[in-house]
């Protein structure tokens, strides 16, 4: 399975509670539910487009908990979101957690980046990342996501946590596809380039 790797961010990079104001209040977090404005008939689309795809998840412990507090509760079958990810294989990436209780979760205690590279062995579409802010930087350290789909924001916050960490390896990526909604949300697709690379605009002759 391919592993997909699907984030909300501000202008300036915060990913930290976009869905509501108790999502994460994390270092006295004052704007949770800052995408919501933002939600229109392309945002969806899109979001439903790719949960198509999804043949399993993969899960930090604040997403799990948010999830499995609210989709277990949508039991139309045609809904398109709560449908995949009842029915799918979920697995959680925990040190914490003592047990989980969605049915088809399965807790990840152990070595985490060995179980992921497992499981991106198994058959399978894409194995999908939603949110999950710690984990994703885990991924992304050990370069084990094959693909970013990046929901941009027109709203910055000044404060929250990133997606990409200071600190983290320098690392290029390639844009393969983008749109932008009717609300101004730009959605962009990148696959992992390699290194970084550098040059420079002197004039090397003067």
């Amino acid at each position: 399975m391919r592993l997909t790797l699907h984030t909300f961010l501000t202008l300036d990079g915060v990913m930290q509670a976009p869905g509501g104001p108790n999502e994460d209040r994390d270092g006295q977090f004052e704007h949770g539910g800052w995408s919501f404005p933002y939600g229109d008939p392309d945002f969806g689309r899109a979001m439903t487009g790719w949960f198509a795809n999804a043949d399993a998840f993969l899960l930090g412990r604040r997403t799990y908990q948010i999830f499995s507090a609210h989709w277990p509760l949508v039991t139309d079958p045609e809904d398109p979101i709560a449908s995949r990810l009842n029915s799918r294989p979920k697995f959680i990436a925990s040190t914490t957690l003592g047990a989980v209780d969605w049915p088809g979760a399965t807790l990840l205690d152990n070595d985490i980046v060995a179980e992921v590279a497992d499981l991106k062995q198994q058959p399978g579409n894409e194995l999908q990342v939603h949110g999950s802010g710690g984990l994703a930087q885990t991924l992304i350290e050990q370069d084990l996501i094959d693909e970013y789909r990046l929901l941009i924001f027109p709203v910055r916050l000044g404060s929250g946590k990133r997606l990409f960490r200071e600190g983290a390896r320098a690392a290029a990526l390639r844009l393969t596809s983008t749109t932008t909604t009717s609300m101004g949300v730009i959605i962009s697709t990148y696959q992992p380039a390699g290194s970084a690379q550098y040059g420079s605009y002197e004039n090397s002759a003067s």
